[in-house]
């Protein structure tokens, strides 16, 4: 996949059959437009186009609004998009003056004489140009002006509940992973550098690697306690994450701490992801350390379950 951050260096592309949104959290309806341009691009040998933006409008629209929380970060969206199989990424800069621009402005100057697009798909109630302006309706009417054609996705139903970014966010609030991932078609996940904590786990035979999350706009899911998958470099394995102030230990401000299973290495200041596959239970306080040892011991064989069973099913 090739990624242009500057629109002047997107040239010479065959057919560009595009898609245009921000893709947060690249979920199943966002693949199944993906999966419809590949297929256009395939039978029209063409490539495939998707234009997003960043930062993302609200961060520049609403730069007060500090409950803005993203499923992905920039660079776990590029990612995602390359492993769907997008040829070309667009990440065009949104600013104030480029959210001026009205509807027939952005389908003039950007889709027709920068990308020179000849097949536009667009997901259900999709809107675009000043104020939202622009719709599917509008672009039936761009489209023979400029000499482009349009199709737009029917919303994309899981048991007649319709996926949207919304509705992902909403449930990796509230801890409902299993949810989220089947709206995602794929596990959250969460990347950090790890970083020195107390140290405290290790004492009672948990050792765990503190994730720090650089990001302030990524979404962390709701505190408890959750069976994962962690990839250090470019190797899988198994693990249990705790999320939330540790109340046995008087911890202090929420931390993520991960107990990577069959895993002995110093990993002070390397970059681990967070796969999350299932939400055991909520954080709790316990009496004493003994407590909690037996807790997280049985933690330890619940996610192993867990695990085994996601591997089978995959």
């Amino acid at each position: 996949m090739k990624v242009y951050t500057n629109i002047e260096d997107f040239k010479n592309v065959r057919n560009p059959v595009v898609t245009t949104g921000t893709f947060d959290g690249v979920h199943v309806g966002h693949q199944k437009i993906i999966s419809r341009i590949k297929d256009v691009a395939k039978n029209e040998n063409g490539e495939t186009v998707l234009l997003t933006f960043y930062p993302h409008p609200r961060m520049v629209l609403f730069p007060d609004d500090n409950e803005l929380k993203l499923i992905n970060t920039q660079e776990e969206k590029i990612k995602l998009l390359e492993h769907y199989g997008v040829d070309h990424l667009i990440i065009y800069p949104f600013t104030k003056e480029f959210s001026r621009l009205t509807s027939v402005e952005f389908v003039r100057n950007i889709l027709v004489n920068k990308i020179q697009t000849k097949r536009l798909i667009i997901g259900y109630n999709h809107h675009f140009g000043r104020n939202r302006e622009g719709s599917f309706d509008h672009l039936k009417e761009y489209g023979p002006l400029y000499g482009f054609e349009v199709e737009e996705i029917t919303a994309q139903d899981i048991d007649s509940i319709e996926i949207s970014s919304t509705k992902i966010r909403n449930a990796v609030q509230e801890g409902d992973i299993t949810i989220a991932n089947e709206y995602l078609g794929h596990a959250y996940s969460l990347t950090g550098k790890v970083v020195a904590g107390k140290q405290l786990g290790r004492t009672i035979g948990y050792p765990t690697a503190n994730i720090y999350i650089e990001d302030k706009y990524k979404l962390i899911p709701a505190d408890g306690v959750y069976a994962v998958n962690v990839e250090h470099e470019g190797e899988m394995y198994g693990g249990m994450l705790n999320i939330g102030n540790n109340p046995t230990v008087q911890g202090k401000g929420r931390s993520v701490e991960v107990n990577i299973f069959n895993f002995n290495k110093d990993i002070y200041g390397d970059v681990a992801t967070i796969y999350f596959i299932k939400r055991l239970r909520d954080e709790l306080k316990f009496n004493n350390l003994e407590e909690l040892k037996i807790a997280l011991k049985k933690d330890k064989e619940d996610s192993l379950a867990i695990l085994n069973n996601h591997r089978l099913e995959k």
